[in-house]
């Protein structure tokens, strides 16, 4: 039971760094930094958009129109922040007992 709580923290961690990646990526392609014709760029690009893509338009479904910006993944990042918080308070003291 301890291996899957500890899986599961860093399944959440991970998850938060291809929401983060996902963010600079498409920073950088905003801005002309990096050419989605590229096909390496391209693929990392769907690879991050297939994975945080369906979680971040139930978030925007919730949210205000900022118009160009863009707060959902800050939003996603707090909610993972908060689950695993509990999960470090309130699971892991009924696991580790």
């Amino acid at each position: 039971m301890i291996a899957i709580f500890y899986l599961v923290l860093q399944i959440l961690k991970l998850y938060s760094y291809i929401v983060i990646a996902n963010v600079i990526i498409s920073w950088l392609v905003a801005f002309n930094v990096l050419n989605t014709s590229n096909r390496f760029v391209y693929s990392i690009l769907e690879f991050t958009y297939k994975l945080t893509d369906p979680i971040l338009n139930k978030i925007r479904g919730f949210l205000p129109n900022l118009g160009a910006f863009d707060i959902s993944p800050i939003v996603l990042l707090l909610l993972i922040w908060f689950i695993e918080m509990c999960m470090k308070l309130y699971v892991a003291p009924v696991i580790l007992n």
